[in-house]
């Protein structure tokens, strides 16, 4: 056995050769260009065998089979022909593994992904683990790319149109059984036996040569092809609304494949590759995923983390709960809830219940994990049990003097280090911690709404606050699967600083007598999962209207609210929690027809009528989010545009093609963004007046990121 390169032979005593990837220095294993010769090389050693039964390709790696392609090899590519050359090499090594004469299986344990998964493709065989750490998936269009060493063609041959056109439009991950169930993999078995299953394999020389089910054979034919793509393009439009030029080339590129055959869909493939890899989406998106890979690394504060062993959580309310929730499920930690009755003990146990319930109906867990998981919770009326409590998770109402009591309480009940970590979403944490004993570990961890659902968490400290606090929050954070960005104590933080101003506006456009639904079409047109009107009933109208007077104090007029929400709040319009809010419910689901309540127009005494475009809707929302972006970049709320565009892309939903917003404003150019924000002062008011950093910036020409700069990173994992 040779560990000269990335590849290792190992010839068995049955003549079963077992090739093992192990990209030295790194913690998963990744497709680099580089590597074509070294697999050549290898599987040449192996056919030196006469007596060679076949190859076995299996990971060195703990925990994942192949993560994907180096997306940083995009990066060097200057042109749309580099990177269709980089496919076409890709494609070439996989169609000589394809034609090997004899048996191939791949042996996949943890993640196959994107290039790992086209070269398991590329094999006769595929057998997988049950382990929940195996995921199988083609995710490059969340990239803004698509598969390009084969994948488009030969996962239709293999699952059949429909099933791989939902796999690789959406990017979305299987896990071992829904991978069998689809026919993606042969076999899925325990761990400790897949090397073994794959050399039986290998020598009983099976063949993936199965008849396809009719519904499968019907879709392929002619009609049923014609059908099935004006289905899937029809239901990518409704999702992209046309932001996403991948999806209409994998569309484009697999039904070259099946109406011409796969010598041209593998001619449509590299060139697709390479014209997608220069679009400013997929750059666009590419820097998203750097960015986020960087930030999993960093520590939050130049300390060390203390262990965390166990977590409590005061308030047993909608954010408690589901705080409550993550911590013992994705954290796999112990976590005890206070409240001060009994009701709302029950009420975040059953939001635990209701959540891990769910996954059982969707076989992701076992009844015996769900089990497992609600055991971690425990809840009481006092503190009893909190006593050796490593971190507080505080997420009771929003009154300054009710929090700061839960600091002495805290003190008083748990050990000296313990970390007191508040969820507010408005009040300052130096406020909170101004009569604490032990300031330096009370600390701000802002979860958004729904927490299971929501990425992203703003860790606070204040001027007190410990390094070894920010470092152990931030490390509690990314346990819970979270993404943190560190942000100053100032009024609204970074998400709710950006997002109150971009709803306000919306607030102008209606109150002028815009529709509802015409204000938050526009902005899903632009590329917000819902609109910002929508996005308030969601939140709640009354949370949502409750932090604009600590922003108008802090910073000025351009956050006040318009006086017409004081009409809307005292009419009980809290949103969807109580099905009452700007649009109609059914009970505390949006009707079917998603309709506005008419009843808001006779409020606000307007009569509604479409009167300004789309276009027009959307760049006064958003410039005046782009505009207190770059503010908060200027007075250091936020340490680096890196923080401020992920903040913005898993806080508030900002188009992730796009960016964020200090990369979009890049791409406008400050010139421009500062000659439409003047454009906008004088037609609609003072709250649009250009910002001073971005005055300078349009006067220099300078950019937020250096060219290129995120593009030139090392990924560890790619898609």
């Amino acid at each position: 056995m040779e560990n000269s390169t990335a590849f290792s032979l190992l010839m068995r005593p049955d003549n079963v050769a077992v090739i093992t990837l192990d990209v030295p220095g790194e913690k998963v294993n990744t497709l680099r260009a580089e590597f074509a010769s070294q697999i050549r090389e290898v599987i040449a050693r192996a056919r030196e065998n006469p007596q060679l039964a076949g190859l076995v390709l299996i990971s060195g790696k703990p925990d994942s089979f192949i993560a994907g392609a180096d997306i940083a090899m995009i990066a060097g590519c200057q042109t749309a022909g580099e990177a269709e050359t980089l496919a076409r090499e890709g494609q070439k090594v996989m169609a000589e593994i394809a034609a090997l004469p004899v048996p191939v299986v791949a042996a996949i344990h943890g993640a196959c992904l994107g290039g790992g998964l086209e070269l398991a493709l590329a094999c006769n065989q595929r057998v997988c683990t049950l382990d929940d750490k195996t995921r199988l998936g083609l995710p490059e269009v969340q990239l803004g790319l698509l598969p390009g060493s084969g994948g488009t063609q030969r996962l239709p041959q293999l699952v059949g149109a429909s099933a791989a056109l939902d796999l690789i439009l959406s990017g979305r991950t299987l896990r071992a059984r829904q991978a069998l169930k689809m026919g993606l993999v042969d076999e899925a078995v325990p761990q400790s036996v897949l090397l073994d299953t794959a050399v039986n394999r290998v020598l009983q020389g099976r063949t993936l040569k199965k008849a396809q089910p009719l519904r499968q054979r019907l879709l392929n034919a002619p009609a049923g092809r014609a059908l099935l793509f004006a289905f899937a393009r029809r239901q990518t439009r409704a999702k992209t609304r046309g932001n996403y030029p991948a999806t209409d080339k994998i569309l484009s590129v697999v039904r070259t494949g099946l109406q011409h055959g796969s010598g041209s869909g593998y001619d449509a493939e590299a060139k697709a590759f390479g014209q997608l890899a220069m679009t400013p989406e997929s750059a666009a998106l590419r820097s998203i995923f750097f960015a986020t890979s960087e930030m999993k690394k960093e520590p939050g504060a130049d300390a060390q983390p203390h262990p965390i062993r166990s977590v409590g959580v005061l308030g047993g309310g909608l954010m408690g709960g589901g705080i409550a929730c993550v911590v013992a499920s994705r954290g796999s930690l112990p976590v005890r809830i206070k409240d001060i009755n009994g009701a709302g003990i029950n009420h975040a146990m059953k939001y635990s219940w209701d959540r891990l319930t769910k996954q059982v109906n969707q076989r992701r867990i076992s009844p015996a994990e769900r089990q497992q998981q609600m055991a971690r919770i425990t809840g009481s009326t006092d503190f009893s049990g909190f006593s050796r409590r490593d971190v507080v998770l505080e997420a009771v109402f929003e009154a300054l003097p009710l929090k700061q009591q839960m600091v002495a309480e805290v003190e008083a009940h748990c050990g000296p280090k313990t970390i007191f970590a508040s969820n507010t979403s408005s009040i300052p944490i130096g406020d909170i911690a101004a009569g604490a004993q032990r300031p330096e570990n009370v600390v701000g961890l802002h979860f958004f709404s729904p927490v299971d659902k929501m990425p992203l968490v703003e860790v606070i400290p204040h001027a007190g606050t410990h390094a070894e606090t920010v470092a152990t929050t931030v490390a509690l954070a990314k346990k819970l699967g979270k993404t943190p960005i560190v942000v100053a104590d100032r009024a609204g933080f970074y998400v709710n600083r950006i997002l109150a101003p971009y709803i306000n506006e919306a607030l102008h456009c209606l109150l002028s007598g815009e529709p509802i639904e015409a204000i938050d079409n526009a902005l899903v047109q632009f590329g917000f999962p819902v609109g910002p009107i929508q996005l308030l009933d969601e939140v709640g109208i009354d949370i949502g209207t409750h932090i604009l007077p600590i922003l108008t104090q802090a910073w000025g007029e351009r956050f006040s609210a318009p006086a017409a929400v004081a009409a809307i709040l005292n009419d009980d319009r809290k949103g969807r929690k109580n099905g009452r809010g700007f649009y109609l419910y059914d009970g505390r689901r949006l009707s079917r027809k998603k309709r506005a309540d008419p009843n808001i127009y006779r409020l606000l005494n307007l009569t509604p009528r479409t009167h300004l475009s789309g276009e027009n809707i959307a760049q006064r929302c958003v410039m005046m989010m782009l505009n207190e972006a770059a503010r908060t970049l200027d007075e250091q709320v936020i340490l680096s545009p890196r923080d401020g565009d992920i903040g913005a892309i898993f806080g508030v939903g900002f188009p992730p093609f796009l960016g964020g917003p200090f990369r979009y404003m890049d791409r406008l150019g400050a010139e421009e963004v500062v000659r439409t924000l003047e454009r906008l002062t004088h037609d609609q008011g003072e709250r649009f007046t250009p910002c001073q950093r971005l005055r300078e910036m349009a006067l220099t020409r300078s950019k937020f990121w250096p060219a290129r700069e995120d593009l030139n990173s090392h990924a560890d994992s790619a898609g």
